[in-house]
């Protein structure tokens, strides 16, 4: 097998589930929902606009001679496609806009990646449908007007990538001043040190959809400052690559193991450097090391992504190159890579110290900090908050402290998703964006200090490492359980908590050391890799 047959054998293999989501009755009123949930199960009362944009990988499998490919030129599959769009067109509000989580909320990543898979797929299927046509347009309109909360630069690109691709697919110039300003603010967004602002941080995961998107529409309209853009961002996340081909984990501002390889291939044509950072990645595909994102909700994203690599890859490749030696660190996004001999530390600063390390090409510890249980639930982290500056590292040594913080734990019950209904058939249909602001607060962005001060110490001696942690409470009495996971994680994000390997590693139980401090002493854990 060629080494880029393994993105196409990977989106294939998600295909079968993706039909499984689909209304497939022609017969049905949901005909052409992608919402199994919905149409199906019938257990929630509105479909996700969002997973219209598997008509995408449909399409892509439709219309490419990929190897051991069954999809290929059925008609079936061209009518399914056909369907998924002029469902989205159906199930949209009136000026355009669809929901994803809760109804009403005219969510707008969920209207960008799905209108951007319709157009696609309608493109590249030469469909005709004039309600199609006319939908694509409207929704354009909203996104062209439409400013969520957050900052999400990936989302700015796609809104970017969305209206250059139905501007050409109408002929038409009428979102190009709205698509100018949204490509000012992705660039305005970048910072310094390479990355793309995601909610609070640098999201190495979210960062390669954002250098996806980019490349696509560098492709569109070439300039010399988005090229200078791409550049910085690849060679960043070329440095987050770990030597066993994995990519990302919880110690990024999203805990997300993303990578999404197209734009690598696209850039790669202009910038060669690109297409080294996909070959690693696709050694751990080979090793089975990638992460699985075949979730009902998010493997749309990685199926067309990968397809897509496929249908660009650059044949003619740099020789690999050994990782450099020595240490990146990018202090406005609190992350440190360092490598020593064979020894690869991958580090959150801002997260408590949250860490990934190797030894030659093996994952030895995959480290989320010490986390309590208490005997009232609620659990305290390491990794929520971190005393700020970011103390700057040492030649041999990196110290991070802070307060621990409360895990965010909030699940729906009959009480409050009736709540939120009320709220959203009510007034908040009228202010969408307040109450996904409310919540991205609730479950993403704010943090509550929890009564534990913790200081994580990092000391090299050559390519040997020391990690000491030390905990101090006036009060252990409330603590129950205690541990240092490999993959624990304190905030909702969408795309995070899927399975990786590393994942297998096992979790260090603390309870024991816990139950034998009195009040006022300090816990205290030093080890050696």
């Amino acid at each position: 097998m060629k080494n880029k047959d393994l993105f196409a054998e990977h989106a294939l293999g998600l295909i079968p589930k993706i039909l499984t989501l689909q209304d497939r009755n022609r017969l049905s009123p949901t005909y052409g929902c992608f919402d199994r949930n919905f149409w199906h199960y019938k257990i929630i009362d509105f479909p996700s606009g969002m997973a219209q944009e598997f008509v995408w990988p449909l399409a892509l499998a439709y219309s490419l001679d990929l190897p051991e490919n069954p999809y290929r030129n059925k008609d079936a599959i061209r009518e399914w496609v056909r369907a998924g769009i002029l469902y989205a067109a159906k199930s949209a509000h009136p000026d355009g806009s669809c929901d994803d989580y809760f109804p009403f909320e005219k969510a707008g990543g969920a209207a960008a990646f799905s209108l951007l898979a319709c157009a696609e797929s309608y493109k590249l299927l030469g469909l005709e449908e004039p309600a199609a046509l006319e939908f694509f347009a409207k929704r354009a309109d909203w996104l062209a007007h439409h400013n969520e909360s957050g900052q999400l630069t990936n989302h700015q690109a796609l809104i970017v990538l969305c209206l250059d691709c139905v501007g050409d697919l109408l002929k038409s110039d009428r979102w190009k001043a709205a698509r100018t300003r949204r490509l000012e603010r992705v660039l305005e967004w970048q910072n310094t040190e390479g990355w793309f602002q995601e909610y609070e941080g640098c999201d190495p995961g979210y960062h390669t959809l954002t250098i996806s998107l980019l490349a696509r529409i560098y492709e569109n309209s070439p300039s010399e400052k988005l090229r200078e853009s791409l550049i910085r961002a690849i060679r960043l996340a070329a440095s987050f690559v770990h030597p066993d081909g994995s990519y990302g984990g919880e110690y990024a501002s999203r805990n997300t193991y993303n990578f999404f390889p197209h734009g690598f291939e696209v850039f790669g044509r202009h910038f060669p450097e690109a297409l080294a950072v996909n070959d690693a990645i696709l050694t751990g595909l080979k090793s089975g090391l990638g992460a699985c994102h075949a979730d009902d909700h998010i493997l749309g994203h990685h199926a067309w992504n990968y397809l897509l690599a496929w249908k660009d890859f650059v044949d003619d490749r740099p020789e690999p190159v050994p990782a450099p030696q020595g240490r990146i660190h990018c202090p406005n996004a609190g992350l440190l890579v360092e490598r020593r001999g064979d020894a690869s530390l991958f580090l959150a600063q801002n997260k408590g110290g949250v860490f990934r390390f190797f030894r030659g090409n093996q994952c030895l510890v995959s480290d989320t900090g010490p986390s309590f249980r208490m005997t009232d639930g609620r659990i305290a982290v390491t990794h929520l908050i971190t005393s700020e500056p970011v103390q700057p590292p040492g030649e041999n040594s990196i110290r991070v402290s802070g307060s621990m913080g409360w895990a965010k734990q909030k699940a729906m019950t009959p009480f409050r998703l009736i709540l939120l209904r009320v709220i959203m058939l009510g007034g908040g249909r009228f202010f969408p964006d307040l109450v996904r602001k409310i919540l991205q607060k609730a479950l993403i962005t704010g943090k509550t200090a929890a009564p534990f001060q913790f200081s994580r110490e990092f000391t090299w001696d050559r390519d040997r490492l020391t990690v000491r942690d030390r905990v101090e409470a006036t009060d252990w009495s409330g603590v129950e359980a205690a541990a240092i996971g490999c993959d624990q994680t304190s905030i909702y994000v969408v795309m995070s908590r899927t399975f990786q390997a590393a994942q297998m590693l096992p979790w260090i139980d603390l309870t024991p050391n816990i139950k034998n401090l009195r009040a006022g002493e300090a816990l205290e854990i030093e080890r050696k890799f």
